[in-house]
């Protein structure tokens, strides 16, 4: 399963050169599954490397605007191409460095090509109006300009999506781009820049900076830097927020989620058991539209759990390369560690551990991250680890009295990335709708993103700045002009 056949391919990409920390430092990319499995050194990037790359995404601004959007599209095209043809190289690298099943990494690579070939096709629709005139033998219009050198920070749970759900729109737009993905997954961005530099994107216009705290900073705070992309944790996105502000960069942040998943009595309970399963522990519920809370209402609470436990026990943990695996590990020892520490500190406040709560490591045999599927009931609403992002397999079962006791509960936190209800009633179907504080909602299904022409967006906590995998997204990635003429002759 090694997929790194291109030394290059761990080294930082800035000006069409693959290249080295100015520094020489390196940091190990370890397999979550197998902490044996070293995939590669990566570099430790310092600041003046991101400044090189910021540099050389400035210089490459100018001609690639000019371009013009068909033709940019055009690229995208191709690099979608490019990337169905590379398909199964780019999901094995997702599940070796992430630690994601493979048929998940899969649909993940699917994701991101259905993604990209949805934002090629925006470059024949990139428009403006043609607006009526205050004055005869005059006309007035507008249209939109890309608003310069973007930085894109990426995530490690989504290593793949992501970054095209970024970087697409970036280059259609025209901007020029820095990408620095979490040190977590350094591979799959290095792959991915392969492609849309084999796609014929020129020399400049896409930079790749791997590392960590010191890229980032030198990211976020550079004047030449008119926008932040970023998708991650609620604090460092806050700090990003802090340093763009003085500038009036613009931000656009993704941040955490503690989504809620309303089950009422009238609800098809088998239906709901499915969507928990796959919201809770699907991804071993590294996402931040993972269903981490289901809210239901006490009179089926023992009969929905029931459901549940049961399909918690059909679910085979182990090695994510197997079909037949369908929980892999988390991505690290921090994570690992977070699961446990969530957990214990439910049960020492009263809630039930119904199933799991232990690290999995079968004597000692397994050599990754894993962590049992877990389940408690009684969790109290107000409870940390009914408010808290626990980012693991780690599901929280809430009681309710009725509906608006659910909603309440729901609506209690911080966060808003998603919320679904299961029920019958199509009355609490709509007031469901209108009362969710959340931006992407779900009916009787996952409750787990939307589909990919959608706008991937959330509300309260979980998001600042424009919805991303949609035509909202060019509110961040372009500015308006609008424009007076008067006819001389």
């Amino acid at each position: 399963m090694n997929v790194i056949n291109d030394p290059n391919l761990m080294l930082n990409f800035i000006d069409g050169q693959w290249r080295p920390s100015s520094e020489g430092s390196t940091f190990p990319n370890t397999n979550p599954a197998d902490t044996r499995d070293v995939i590669g050194l990566f570099p430790d990037s310092t600041a003046q490397d991101a400044l090189d790359a910021i540099e050389s995404a400035a210089k490459a601004r100018q001609p690639w605007e000019s371009l013009g959007s068909i033709k940019r599209g055009d690229i995208l095209f191709r690099a979608a191409e490019v990337l169905s043809r590379r398909k199964e190289e780019l999901a094995s690298a997702v599940t070796r460095e992430q630690g994601k099943c493979l048929r998940e990494s899969r649909g993940e690579a699917q994701r991101a090509i259905d993604i990209l070939r949805y934002i090629a096709g925006e470059g024949r629709r990139l428009s403006g109006s043609t607006l009526p005139a205050d004055e005869a033998r005059s006309m007035a219009l507008t249209w939109r300009k890309p608003i310069g050198v973007v930085a894109l920070i990426t995530p490690w749970n989504f290593p793949l999506a992501i970054p095209v759900w970024k970087v697409a729109p970036a280059l259609l737009s025209g901007c020029t781009a820095v990408l620095k993905p979490s040190p977590l997954a350094p591979l799959t961005a290095a792959l991915l820049v392969d492609i849309f530099t084999e796609a014929g994107v020129p020399a400049g216009v896409l930079n790749l900076v791997q590392g960590d705290k010191a890229p980032g900073e030198t990211l976020s705070n550079h004047p030449l830097v008119r926008g932040i992309s970023f998708t991650g944790s609620l604090g460092v996105g806050l700090a990003i927020q802090q340093a763009a502000a003085p500038r009036l960069a613009r931000t656009q942040l993704e941040l955490g989620g503690k989504n809620a998943l309303i089950v009422l009595a009238d609800a098809d309970l088998d239906l709901a058991a499915d969507a928990i399963l796959h919201g809770a522990f699907g991804q071993a519920g590294q996402r931040c539209s993972a269903t981490s809370r289901v809210v239901v209402e006490r009179t089926v609470r023992e009969e929905l759990v029931g459901k549940v436990l049961s399909r918690i026990g059909e679910l085979t943990i182990g090695d994510p390369t197997k079909e037949s695996t369908r929980l892999g590990p988390v991505v690290n020892l921090d994570r690992l560690t977070a699961c446990v520490r969530a957990i214990e500190q439910a049960s020492d406040s009263g809630a039930v551990i119904r199933t799991g709560g232990k690290i999995a490591d079968e004597g000692g045999l397994i050599h990754g991250f894993y962590m049992e599927p877990t389940l408690l009931t009684d969790v109290a609403p107000d409870s940390e680890l009914a408010m808290e992002e626990v980012f693991g397999p780690v599901l929280a079962v809430i009681d309710a009295e009725n509906f608006a006791h659910a909603m309440a509960i729901s609506n209690s936190v911080k966060y808003g990335m998603s919320g679904t209800i299961f029920t019958n009633n199509r009355a609490h179907i709509y007031d469901a709708l209108e009362s969710f504080e959340a931006g992407m909602l779900h009916v009787n299904r996952p409750g787990v993103g939307a589909w990919p022409h959608m706008p991937h967006m959330g509300a309260k906590l979980s998001q600042y700045g424009a919805p991303e995998c949609s035509p909202e997204t060019w509110d961040f990635y372009m500015e308006w002009r609008s424009a007076c003429i008067s006819f001389l002759a």
